[in-house]
């Protein structure tokens, strides 16, 4: 898997898990929901996003011609 496909992983399911968490434990979970939300919108303004840095210093490739 490359590093788009992980973010996408990783950010659904933080959202799916956050919004299960705000419904049946505690409603202060959604605003974990909404810093990830608000954290992918400021990455499509800056290109910068802290999950690709983990990834990348973790050695996942970055397109699938690496990943082969």
């Amino acid at each position: 898997m490359t590093i788009n496909r992980y973010l996408r992983l990783v950010s659904g399911a933080f959202v799916m898990l956050s919004v299960a968490l705000g419904h049946w434990v505690h409603p202060g979970w959604y605003y974990f929901t909404a810093f990830v939300g608000l954290n992918l919108f400021q990455s499509a303004f800056t290109d910068w996003c802290p999950l690709v840095s983990i990834l990348k210093a973790a050695g996942v490739p970055a397109c699938k011609h690496q990943a082969k």
